[in-house]
């Protein structure tokens, strides 16, 4: 006999609309993520401009918002400047952050020609690493300020006469890491990203800017550094970062499933030190975060070493994790928490978008295909819509070691009153126990079952290649039942399940 989770889902309980930029993602200059990525011009699929139309349709079917871009650790040493202009003439640097050659063939312009075919909102990180204020200003009013000045002149010279219209700025990616290029110290970095914020809003006030947050929720300095950061920047800032990863380590797959316990916790420890802040400044604003880089990452794979010594190649294989069963399981519960957290997490970006750490995958000259984990992105973005509802929620738990005591169970909804559609995303965490799901739904009315899919495979560590791109995709749930408003039905062990119902037409 299987255990029961019980959810309870009232329309009143909301938490806050569902933003569109929750679903956002990230390419960075980073191994075969742009180039061979969403740029190959000798491609049988590339555009009149060299972008794959495979990757563009891809991207338009996952339902990204949103594009974080140059980077990531390759922005602390990159010249923005290096990315404009007649590609023949553009220069080649070394990268340090990943120990390759960038060519600089794709840049700002181009970027922006993507985003637009993608049909996603840009987001730009400046350099605080090797740069700063100046080289801030300088990228900032080639973007976005009218022609007749300098700058802007130079864009329209370059095939670009109309402003690019960029509203979200990073300053600068992950500034406490011993690791990036330009480290600073949170006095350092404080003072540095209030200026260029300040001169930024100079140019343009209704920027979002968003400040660097810690590197992840173990750096020694988490915390504190938020909070010497905000004390700083509090005026001038709207967003502050979070980045975290997650991967099964050392054969302890129980901590794993139980992932999005400690994206809860990060969130809601940052958003504690804020409101701290604003509480210490007396401001009536209150700061949100960006979670501009969240996946799945198994960085002590061989993959995930960069060249090294006197191999700087372009576009080196890095980072192309290949994902299972289970980590397209954890995935979707990791969106599950920032669905939770709308309420504060005003954006999101999964990284990466293509090759690296990615839901799309890519063979230079050849396919396209979906990674596990493509498939709860883009049912999310589709069908999360109107208000983000509190679900309440009982199930058994399981001991694992990282969390002590984790809910076998997780779960999320959103309740679009206007159009009559509920969205329930729920996520069997055990490792052996299907699970028998229990909703009661009675305070919605009158609704009918629409569609329930379950991502689950027998062997949690099954994945899509190439070759068997559609291994592990969501598939029909026929345990799951309406009657009387009771959702009742079968989650199997390590699975993700999402259930659609609509108001019943009268």
């Amino acid at each position: 006999m299987s255990s029961q989770v019980t959810l309870t889902l009232n329309p009143a309980f909301r938490v806050a609309p569902v933003r569109r930029r929750t679903f956002g993602a990230f390419v960075e200059h980073l191994g075969r993520c742009v180039y061979t990525g969403i740029y190959e011009p000798d491609h049988p699929a590339a555009d009149e401009d060299g972008f794959r139309s495979d990757v563009l349709a891809l991207t338009r079917e996952l339902g990204v918002s949103s594009v974080r871009y140059p980077g990531g650790n390759f922005v602390s040493g990159y010249r923005w400047e290096d990315g404009i202009g007649p590609v023949e003439d553009r220069p080649a640097r070394h990268d340090l952050a990943w120990h390759s050659t960038e060519p600089n063939t794709v840049g700002l312009d181009e970027f922006m020609a993507w985003a637009r075919k993608a049909e996603v909102e840009p987001m730009y990180a400046v350099n605080l690493g090797t740069r700063g204020i100046e080289e801030a200003l300088d990228v900032l009013q080639y973007a976005n300020a009218p022609q007749g000045i300098a700058l802007a002149d130079e864009r329209a010279a370059n095939g670009n006469p109309e402003p690019h219209g960029i509203r979200m700025w990073c300053l600068g990616n992950e500034m406490d890491g011993p690791w990036q290029t330009g480290h600073k110290t949170a006095e350092e970095y404080a003072r540095l990203a209030t200026e260029t914020a300040r001169a930024m809003r100079q140019e343009d006030p209704d920027l979002e800017l968003v400040a660097c947050g810690s590197s992840n929720s173990s750096m020694e300095t988490f915390g504190a550094w938020e909070n010497t950061v905000l004390t700083d920047s509090y005026d001038f800032v709207d967003m502050i970062s979070a980045h975290a990863y997650y991967a099964e380590r050392d054969d302890d797959q129980a901590s794993f499933l139980a992932s999005a316990d400690d994206m809860d916790h990060f969130i809601d420890s940052v958003v504690a030190t804020a409101d701290h802040v604003r509480a210490k400044l007396k401001k009536d604003k209150r700061i949100m975060i960006s979670f501009d880089e969240w996946n799945v990452w198994y960085q002590h794979r061989a993959e995930s070493r960069p060249p090294s010594g006197d191999d700087w190649p372009v576009a080196p294989v890095l980072l192309e994790d290949v994902y299972s069963a289970q980590d397209a399981v954890v995935f979707g519960n990791l969106l599950i928490s920032l669905l939770r957290h709308s309420d504060r997490v005003a954006s999101a970006s999964l990284a990466q978008l293509v090759n690296v750490i990615a839901p799309i995958m890519t063979e230079p000259g050849g396919a396209s295909w979906k990674q596990t984990t493509f498939h709860p992105f883009a049912l999310t973005s589709r069908h999360a819509r109107g208000e983000v509802l509190d679900v309440r929620l009982d199930a058994p738990t399981f001991d694992n070691a990282r969390f002590g005591t984790s809910s076998a169970a997780d779960a999320v909804a959103t309740w679009d009153e206007e159009a009559g559609e509920l969205a329930v995303f729920v996520v069997n965490r055990s490792n052996q126990e299907e699970l028998a799901l229990d909703a009661d739904l009675a305070s919605f009315g009158e609704l009918e079952l629409v569609e329930a899919l379950t991502l689950h495979h027998e062997d949690p560590y099954a994945a899509n290649t190439k070759d068997a791109p559609e291994t592990v995709v969501p598939q029909a749930n026929d345990s799951l039942r309406l009657e009387a408003g009771r959702l009742t039905g079968a989650l199997p062990a390590i699975s993700w399940s999402l259930v659609r119902l609509a108001r019943r037409a009268a």
